[in-house]
C-alpha cells in the first residue's frame, strides 16, 4: 500500500493539470485497492452542489453532468461530517441518494473521503465495491493521503486558471461574480487585467490574443531554431560518453520539434490568433496529459521530455521578445506571486491596483504596495487569472475582494467610492505641515520607513519629521557585489541630505530570513531563526566596519544621523557593536572628518530582547520596536505563510502587553521609545501605541495623512481609555471589535474602513 502511495502521489504532483490529476487518481486506486469504482467530486460553492468530475466505475456520460446538493447522499454526508466515512450497506443508509442511470446500484460496500483545504470542503474521494466489503483502516489512510494531495493540487488549479471550479465560474455570465483573498493595502480600483508570468514556467503562461499572427509565428521559428542549435551542441559535446543507445534521445528531440510533430501543431494554434507563448503550452500541456495516462512506462516517461522541451523553447521566447508590451491607462497588475521586479514593468501613473495569486497580506510585494498607495488583493486562490487578460475588474483592496462582470448599479457604486475616496485623500492633504497633535496638546512625531531615494520626496510630500527606519539592506540587495564605502556614502547621504534637518535613522545590515544577497549566500533549514541581522554582521567584523565608516561620513555637515542595531537578543551583541561603531568612530575622525558621535540604539524585535529591554536601554541611546518580527516571534507565526495568515495578528493581547513593557522600560531609563512598523500605519493602532507612552511612530508614506488625521482629532485621554479597554480583551477579534468601535463612535469609521492585521517586515 506504501508503494502505491507513493506512486500515485508522485504522478498527482506531476500532473499538468487538475483534470489530469482526477484521472490519474481514480485509474490508479482503483487499480490499488482492487475495488469496483472510484470517483471523485468536486464542490461548487456557486451553485451549492457536489458535482461528479472523474471516474472509474461508473457512467462516465455523467462526468461533468452528475449534482449532487449539499448536504444530500453520501458524498453530502461526508463533506457534512468533514471525515472519512465507510460502510457496507450504502443503500441502506438514511442518506443514500440515489441517482438514476449512473450504475451505482449494485455497490453497496462504500468509503468516502473529504477532500479539505484550509477548512473549506473542496470534493469528496469515493470508492465503491459490488460484494460485501469493510474497507480497511490502511485502505482509509490511503484515500486520505491521497485526498491530502488532491486538496493541495486543486487549490493550486484554481489559483493559475487551471481549476475546474474555476473555469465554471469564469465562463458563467452572472454579474457580481466575487472572489476572495486577502487584503494588501486598502483602497478601491477599476482596472484592466495585465498578467506578468515568470520566466519559463509553461503553467503560468496565460492565454493572449496576438496582434500579428505572422510575427507570432517568426518568433516562434526563431525559438524553435535556437532550442534546434543548443540540443546539436549538447549531443556533439556528449557524443563520446554517451552508449549510441542513450544518444538516440536527442535525435528524438530533434523529432519532436520537426513541423510535423509539435511544432506544427503550436503554429496551427498561433493562427487561431492565440500568442506564441499560450499556444506553445495549450499543445504542450496536451501532449503531456496525453502521455501521463498511457500504461506503458516508457511512453509515460516521454511527458517528462515534453515538458522539457516545452521549457526551452519558452525560455528562448521570453528572452527574444522584445516588444514593447501595452498597459491600460487603469491596470491592474496580476501574477501568481507578484514581486518588485513584475512592478516595475509596469509604468507607475498606469498601476491602479495589485493582484497576487499567492502570498500574504505581510509579503514584500504587499509592503510596497502600501507604501505606494495602490489597492491590493493577496492570496486570492480561486480567481481564474490566467483567462482574465484585459477583462476589466474590480478590486475593493480594504475587504480583499475582486469582482467580474460588475452589474452597472455594482459598477456605479464602485465608481462612487473611488471619488469618495479621492476626495478623502484631498481633505487630508491640508493637515501636511500641521504637527500630529491631539485635542488636548499631546504631540506624538510621525516618522517614515524608506528603502530607495525615491522615498525622500514621497515622504517629505506627506509630511514626513523624519525617517524612523532606514533599510541600509535593500542598496546591498541590488549590487551584484557589496558596495564600496564611497558607494554606501553616496546612498546614505541622498537620505540624510534629503530629510535635513529632521533627523534619520539607519538600520545597520540586516539580511538573512526573508532577505538574502545573491552574492553573499545563507543557506539554512529556519532561516528566520537563524544567521541573520546583527549575528552576521558581527561575525564579518570587516562589512560592519565599512557600513558605519560610510554613515558617519555621509553625515558630515549635517549631523542628522542614528545608527540602529538589528535582531539583537543578548547584551553582548550590544557591547560588541558600540566597541565596532566607537573604532570607527576613530578612523573616520583620524582621516579629517568633523562629525559629532551619533545616537545608538537597538531594535527589539525577539521576546528576548523584550525581557531584558531594561538592561539594553541602560547601554543605548534610544530604542526602537520592530513590531512586524516581534508580533512573528511572539505569536511562532510565519508571517510569509499564508496557511496561518489569520494568526498572524498585532492587537493579540500578548503583543500589546509586550509593547507596554518595552515602552514602560525606556521610560524607567529616561531614553526616546520608537516604534516602527504596519501597526503604526493604522489610525487605530497608532492611537494605542501614542496611548502607551511611544515618543514617536515610523510607517509607511501612505499611511501618514491618516494617521496624523486620527492624531489630531482624538485627545490623549481618549486613546488611553481605548488602550485601558484593549488591555482588558481576551482575544485579538476582541480587541479589533473595541477599537473600532472606539474608532467609529468618534466619527472616523471611514479611516478604521478595514483594521490592518499587522502585516509586513520591517
Amino acid at each position: 500500500m506504501l508503494t502505491s502511495i507513493k506512486k500515485i502521489t508522485q504522478q498527482v504532483a506531476a500532473a499538468e493539470n487538475l483534470q489530469a490529476a482526477l484521472d490519474l487518481v481514480v485509474d490508479n486506486v482503483k487499480r490499488a485497492m482492487r475495488t469496483d469504482v472510484c470517483s471523485i467530486y468536486l464542490h461548487f460553492p456557486a451553485t451549492e452542489n457536489f458535482v461528479l468530475m472523474a471516474t472509474k466505475g461508473l457512467e462516465k456520460d455523467f462526468i461533468g453532468k452528475l449534482c449532487i446538493p449539499d448536504g444530500k447522499g453520501l458524498v453530502g454526508h461526508v463533506a457534512q461530517r468533514s471525515e472519512p466515512f465507510r460502510t457496507n450497506q450504502a443503500s441502506q443508509h438514511p442518506c443514500f441518494h440515489h441517482v438514476e442511470g449512473i450504475g451505482e446500484e449494485p455497490f453497496n460496500s462504500f468509503l468516502g473521503v473529504p477532500i479539505i483545504h484550509h477548512r473549506a470542503v473542496l470534493g469528496v474521494l469515493v470508492v465503491q465495491h459490488s460484494d460485501v466489503r469493510q474497507y480497511t483502516d490502511e485502505e482509509e489512510a490511503l484515500l486520505v493521503t491521497l485526498s491530502a494531495q488532491l486538496a493541495g493540487f486543486v487549490a493550486h488549479a484554481e489559483a493559475t486558471g487551471g481549476g475546474l471550479r474555476a473555469n465554471v465560474l469564469a465562463n458563467e455570465q452572472s454579474a457580481d461574480v466575487c472572489y476572495v483573498g486577502v487584503s494588501g493595502s486598502g483602497g478601491v480600483a477599476i482596472a484592466e487585467v495585465a498578467i506578468i508570468a515568470p520566466p519559463a514556467d509553461l503553467k503560468k503562461v496565460p492565454d493572449r490574443a496576438c496582434e500579428d499572427v505572422n510575427a507570432e509565428i517568426v518568433a516562434f521559428k526563431k525559438a524553435l531554431e535556437a532550442v534546434r542549435r543548443k540540443i546539436k551542441v549538447v549531443s556533439r559535446t556528449l557524443a563520446r560518453s554517451l552508449k549510441d543507445q542513450e544518444h538516440e534521445l536527442f535525435e528524438v528531440y530533434m523529432r519532436m520539434l520537426d513541423d510535423n510533430a509539435l511544432a506544427g501543431e503550436i503554429i496551427a494554434n498561433i493562427r487561431t490568433g492565440q500568442w506564441a507563448q499560450g499556444a506553445l503550452r495549450q499543445v504542450v500541456s496536451q501532449h503531456i496529459h496525453a502521455f501521463e495516462m498511457m500504461d506503458d512506462p516508457y511512453l509515460r516517461e516521454r511527458a517528462t521530455d515534453i515538458r522539457d522541451l516545452g521549457r526551452r523553447v519558452l525560455a528562448e521566447l521570453q528572452q527574444t521578445d522584445t516588444h514593447d508590451r501595452h498597459f491600460a491607462e487603469s491596470t491592474v497588475l496580476v501574477a501568481e506571486e507578484v514581486t518588485a521586479t513584475m512592478l516595475a514593468e509596469v509604468p507607475a501613473d498606469k498601476l491602479k491596483a495589485i493582484v497576487s495569486i499567492q502570498g500574504s497580506n505581510n509579503s514584500h510585494a504587499a509592503i510596497l504596495a502600501r507604501s505606494m498607495g495602490i489597492p491590493t488583493v493577496m492570496g486570492a486562490v480561486d480567481f481564474p487569472y490566467t483567462r482574465m487578460e484585459g477583462k476589466e475588474i474590480i478590486i475593493d483592496g480594504h475587504a480583499g475582494h475582486i469582482y467580474v462582470n460588475p452589474s452597472d448599479d455594482f459598477y456605479s457604486y464602485y465608481q462612487q467610492a473611488i471619488i469618495e475616496e479621492a476626495n478623502f485623500s484631498k481633505e487630508l492633504e491640508v493637515l501636511r505641515d500641521l504637527p500630529a497633535q491631539t485635542r488636548d496638546g499631546h504631540v506624538i512625531p510621525l516618522l517614515v520607513n524608506t528603502s530607495l531615494p525615491i522615498d525622500v520626496s514621497r515622504s517629505i510630500e506627506r509630511g514626513a519629521e523624519g525617517v524612523g527606519l532606514y533599510r541600509t539592506e535593500v542598496p546591498f540587495m541590488i549590487k551584484e557585489h557589496f558596495p564600496s564605502e564611497q558607494e554606501q556614502i553616496d546612498c546614505y547621504r541622498v537620505q540624510l541630505a534629503g530629510f535635513y534637518p529632521r533627523p534619520v535613522t539607519m538600520r545597520t545590515l540586516d539580511v538573512g530570513g526573508d532577505k538574502g544577497l545573491s552574492y553573499f549566500p545563507i543557506e539554512e533549514d529556519n532561516p528566520f531563526l537563524g544567521w541573520r541581522g546583527i549575528r552576521v554582521t558581527l561575525d564579518h567584523p570587516e562589512i560592519f566596519l565599512v557600513q558605519i565608516r560610510a554613515m558617519l561620513k555621509a553625515s558630515e555637515g549635517l549631523d542628522n544621523l542614528q545608527i540602529l542595531l538589528p535582531m539583537v537578543t543578548h547584551l553582548s551583541e550590544v557591547d560588541e557593536a558600540l566597541i565596532l561603531i566607537e573604532q570607527a568612530y576613530q578612523e573616520v575622525i583620524e582621516e579629517g572628518a568633523n562629525i559629532s558621535t551619533p545616537p545608538v540604539g537597538v531594535m527589539i524585535e525577539v521576546p528576548a530582547a523584550v525581557y531584558q529591554a531594561r538592561q539594553m536601554a541602560d547601554k543605548v541611546d534610544f530604542i526602537s520596536v520592530g513590531s512586524n518580527d516581534l508580533t512573528q516571534y511572539l505569536l511562532a507565526v510565519d508571517r510569509d505563510n499564508p496557511q496561518v495568515a489569520d494568526l498572524y495578528h498585532a492587537l493579540h493581547p500578548a503583543v500589546l502587553m509586550a509593547l507596554q513593557q518595552i515602552v514602560d522600560a525606556g521610560k524607567a531609563a529616561n531614553i526616546p521609545v520608537s516604534l516602527c512598523g504596519e501597526l503604526a500605519s493604522d489610525p487605530a493602532g497608532a492611537l494605542l501605541l501614542m496611548a502607551m507612552g511611544y515618543d514617536t511612530l515610523s510607517m509607511n508614506a501612505a499611511g501618514l495623512p491618516k494617521v496624523k488625521s486620527a492624531v489630531r482629532n482624538f485627545t490623549l485621554e481618549q486613546a488611553q481609555h481605548m488602550l485601558h479597554g484593549a488591555l482588558q480583551q481576551g482575544s485579538s477579534t476582541q480587541v479589533e471589535n473595541l477599537v473600532k468601535e472606539y474608532m467609529e463612535a468618534a466619527g472616523f469609521g471611514r479611516l478604521h474602513s478595514h483594521f490592518i492585521k499587522l502585516n509586513a517586515k520591517s
